[in-house]
């Protein structure tokens, strides 16, 4: 392992380049509503257009002088977006403004991204724990027969997600044993693990945080940096679908390292 001078630079680095990616002019933080469409049409005040929806696909009809620009082509008048997969989504170009046009949970969600909202424009970067190499725990992945089907809450009251479970990381925090259920990350043979522990909703944020760990090696040995538990999206606005942690992730110990509750959510 890199020296303490080293391990701290490596990690501020990583955490920059998180922040930024949240920061983006269109990443989460620009995000200004969380709209469900369904078979009324309405129009919403941060983005154009009359929306509807069936169990299908996602309509806007666009007004006079209205457009967007969908996969590179101007669009005007009535277009349908097609299919949206589970986790997927689409976006459309208004100004310097995107509409998400998406799926969570088995319903079709449109959610405008404006690079001046003020959440975005304010944003000062996300408080973490110094980075402490005794949070960097070695760890057993052990798959399981098959992937098992997970569902979980969200952070919209209401919804639900499902994912596959293909296995189980086993460590130990203090010399005690414990285990997390992971999900599949997103790089091949990665992995990710929703959790909580006992700094949630004191110095962490309550709802959850998110660990990436890397492909395991070729006897399971995998390597859970605690000081990359990050927070999901759910944590900065209330216009994010995030998925809680299974219950058995709720870990009965206070990892004091990672992120730590946004500014924006104190107080």
């Amino acid at each position: 392992m890199a020296g303490a001078g080293a391990f701290a630079a490596q990690w501020e680095a990583w955490h920059r380049q998180k922040d930024e990616r949240l920061a983006h002019e269109h990443g989460f933080l620009a995000v200004t509503g969380l709209h469900w469409p369904d078979g009324e049409p309405r129009r919403f005040a941060d983005a154009p257009g009359v929306w509807s929806a069936d169990d299908e696909e996602v309509t806007v009809v666009l007004g006079e002088g209205e457009e967007l620009v969908v996969d590179g082509a101007v669009v005007r008048g009535q277009h349908s977006f097609g299919s949206v997969p589970e986790r997927g989504g689409v976006d459309a170009v208004w100004g310097d403004a995107v509409i998400e046009v998406a799926r969570r949970g088995g319903r079709h969600v449109v959610r405008p991204r404006h690079p001046k909202h003020p959440l975005r424009t304010g944003f000062t970067g996300t408080p973490a724990y110094a980075p402490d190499a005794r949070w960097v725990v070695t760890g057993t992945y052990t798959p399981f027969a098959a992937p098992r089907p997970t569902t979980v809450g969200a952070a919209v009251e209401g919804l639900e997600h499902v994912y596959d479970a293909p296995g189980e990381v086993r460590f130990a925090i203090g010399g005690r044993a414990l285990s997390l259920t992971a999900f599949d990350g997103h790089t091949p043979g990665s992995l990710l693990v929703l959790f909580t522990d006992a700094t949630s909703g004191v110095t962490t944020y309550a709802a959850d945080r998110a660990l990436h760990i890397d492909a395991p090696g070729p006897d399971g040995s995998v390597v859970l940096d605690f000081n990359r538990a990050v927070n999901l999206p759910c944590a900065y606005t209330d216009f994010a679908t995030c998925p809680l942690p299974p219950a058995e992730n709720r870990l009965p110990v206070a990892v004091e390292a990672g992120e730590k509750i946004p500014r924006e959510r104190r107080g």
